[in-house]
């Protein structure tokens, strides 16, 4: 069907208000933290992502902490990271390759190359203050035998580097998401030793990464659709 069309900003809001008032009823533990994820590109819908932010982390209202606000991008565009530079928010990229040619090939809509994006999200994060969100989230989807060997591992070490060392104070994570595997012959779940070996590459050469626990694969779902 593709997109009909963007939520709103109250459409968004209204999601966090009958989440928490379930949250209640239940006697749940309050929602702490809020990810843009998996359910639309955040940039194509920015203005009104912008101010549900604004209003998550406003204290008279839902309270959240700026830090507990993640919003994630593809990054269509370099200029699509500089709309969020002033979002209380953490930026989340989703990068999956670091290498032009692999990731154009998991991310169809790739219009720029990886520096000119990476120029884009370093430009964003400097319009930050100085330890204050300069914290990003570059996220992997790992496909067995596509981009989980210690060769991508190592590209994008050197890729998430020029941003550490363009932006002081930054705080980078990886968030490796083991693919779920949906009976695709062409995109399969990676091996567990081999999510393991890609972790441990990245974190012998001071990169900090973490590997998501999967939910959803009962229901052959993705990131987001369990929101």
């Amino acid at each position: 069907m593709g997109r009909v069309r963007n939520l709103t900003t109250d459409e968004i809001l209204a999601q966090m208000f009958f989440a928490k008032k379930i949250c209640r009823l239940e006697g749940l533990p309050d929602v702490s933290n809020i990810v843009f994820m998996g359910m639309g590109e955040s940039a194509d819908n920015a203005d009104n992502v912008i101010k549900a932010t604004e209003i998550l982390t406003t204290r008279e209202l839902f309270q959240l902490a700026a830090a507990k606000v993640t919003v994630s991008t593809v990054g269509p565009s370099p200029d699509a990271f500089k709309r969020f530079a002033k979002a209380p928010c953490v930026i989340a990229w989703s990068v999956h390759a670091a290498n032009d040619q692999l990731r154009r090939k998991l991310v169809p809509t790739t219009k720029y190359s990886m520096a000119e994006l990476r120029q884009g999200l370093i430009d964003a994060l400097l319009e930050r203050p100085v330890n204050y969100l300069r914290t990003v989230m570059i996220e992997v989807a790992l496909m067995k035998g596509v981009n989980d060997s210690l060769q991508e591992a190592d590209e994008l070490v050197e890729f998430v580097r020029v941003i550490t060392d363009s932006v002081p104070g930054c705080k980078l994570m990886v968030n490796l998401i083991p693919f779920n595997d949906i009976g695709n012959t062409e995109f399969e779940r990676p091996d567990t030793q081999d999510v393991e070996a890609f972790q441990k590459r990245l974190q012998e050469q001071g990169v900090y990464a973490h590997v998501r626990t999967t939910r959803g694969d009962d229901k052959t779902a993705a990131c987001g659709q369990l929101s």
